[in-house]
């Protein structure tokens, strides 16, 4: 069965026009068919992003979007924060096809959009890393990012991770605590989890 993470070139599209709004601020994202998420925001990278805004104010310093789809994440967040530095990857190069389109609202500076299976083609530490982990690619590949991200994190830096209890979250925390000193639990909502993890061992 084809996963929303698996690259689709030749697929027939359905293209179609989801909706938004952060910090006041509407946002409009072209998706596909053989996207994460394509009928609308999903949840749990809304609650992803409005934690982040919460957390990290606007100053120079350099974004991982890992895994973007189609972008929704790692734009609003350099949207609204503008002196970040953007960098998107994921290993579906339809959704990153979307990802370039939909980042044409950034005017003040295009983001990196880099086709990769994690960070493998990504080179750089970064200082802040957003990941909703595509859980039905199974544990070995999500448990995989958590290492490849807390590798290529500063020394401050900071990886967020949106999880559903259900599929995993008690698992996932146990795992960012082996790979970092310090993992918070920041968010609860309708039965997902906002992780945050700092200080790589």
């Amino acid at each position: 069965m084809p996963h929303y993470f698996d690259p689709k070139e030749n697929a027939p599209h359905a293209y179609q026009k989801i909706e938004a709004e952060f910090e006041g601020k509407n946002f409009i994202f072209l998706t596909d068919s053989h996207v994460f998420s394509r009928e609308a925001v999903d949840f749990g990278s809304s609650l992803l992003i409005s934690t982040m805004l919460a957390q990290e104010e606007n100053r120079k310093l350099r974004l991982l979007d890992l895994g973007t789809g189609v972008g929704v994440v790692g734009i609003v967040l350099a949207a609204l924060r503008p002196a970040f530095e953007l960098v998107m990857t994921d290993v579906n190069s339809r959704a990153l096809a979307l990802a370039k389109k939909n980042a044409g609202v950034l005017k003040h500076k295009k983001p990196e959009i880099i086709l990769s299976d994690g960070l493998e083609n990504v080179s750089g530490d970064f200082d802040l890393i957003a990941l909703n982990p595509p859980i039905r690619a199974g544990k070995d590949t999500v448990y995989r990012l958590y290492r490849e991200a807390a590798a290529q994190m500063t020394a401050t830096g900071v990886l967020y991770v949106v999880i559903r209890v259900k599929q995993g979250a008690k698992s996932t925390q146990s795992e960012l605590e082996n790979l970092f000193m310090q993992v918070e639990l920041l968010e609860r909502s309708k039965g997902y989890l906002i992780l945050r993890a700092s200080l790589p061992k």
